[in-house]
Parts: structure tokens; C-alpha cells; sequence
């Protein structure tokens, strides 16, 4: 089953670079329902919704791979975690708005889109 194999992939990579593995589950599941095929309007790819840009900056050579797509987007989610002293909030709030927005407004950024796909991750992780 291509879900169980997903989930598996987000609880390897979790493990890997110490990330919460039900955070790194709540940020897939806000990106793409776990949807290998999923691209955005603005262009990011796979489960993890990996703009093509982070994706090579994060050594991904086939960003539609599940393994590398979800590898490469747990690992700039522990980067967000890192940048942020741990608070969640703001690093999933970077995870989608880019660290700078986070940064320029102290927190997470008063952007709907932002706002509601923070909202969506920490009730899923919660």
C-alpha cells in the first residue's frame, strides 16, 4: 500500500534528523494528503511540496521521488526547527512562508495562507 510506504519513508527520515515524527506527518499531510504526484499551483512538487529551487539546495536530484522529496523536506524542516530555537510554530510558519518572512515579522507572517497552513499543521499534530 503506497500510503503505508510514505508514512513509513516520513517515520525513517524523522528518525534521521531527529524530528518529531507526528510533525513531520502533520507537515505532509498539510502539503499534499501524502500525495507523491502533488504540485502546486506555484509550482512545489511531491509530498513535502518542494519548491525546485529548495529541493537542489537540499541535494535532491529527483525531486518526484518520494524518498529524496520527503528526506529533503524533513531535513529543511529540522533547518526551520533549528533556526528557530525549537518553536514549532514559527518553524512551520517558515516552512511554508520562507525563514525571512518569519524572521522580518517575529513570528509567524500575517499572511492568510501562512496562518491557515499553521493552524492545519499543529491541529494535525497535536
Amino acid at each position: 500500500c503506497l500510503k503505508y510506504g510514505i508514512e513509513n519513508i516520513i517515520n525513517v527520515a524523522a528518525k534521521k534528523y531527529g524530528v518529531d515524527s507526528k510533525l513531520a506527518m502533520a507537515v505532509a499531510v498539510a502539503e499534499s494528503g501524502l500525495d507523491p504526484q502533488a504540485v502546486s499551483p506555484a509550482g512545489a512538487v511531491g509530498v513535502m511540496q518542494l519548491m525546485p529551487e529548495t529541493a537542489r539546495g537540499l541535494g535532491v536530484s529527483n525531486i518526484q521521488d518520494p524518498r529524496e522529496n520527503i528526506d529533503a523536506g524533513v531535513k529543511y524542516l529540522k533547518q526551520m526547527i533549528n533556526t528557530f530555537d525549537g518553536d514549532i510554530v514559527k518553524a512551520v510558519a517558515a516552512y511554508n512562508a520562507g525563514p525571512e518572512a518569519v524572521a522580518r515579522h517575529g513570528g509567524v507572517p500575517p499572511y492568510r495562507e501562512t496562518k491557515d497552513y499553521v493552524a492545519k499543521v499543529i491541529s494535525l499534530y497535536r
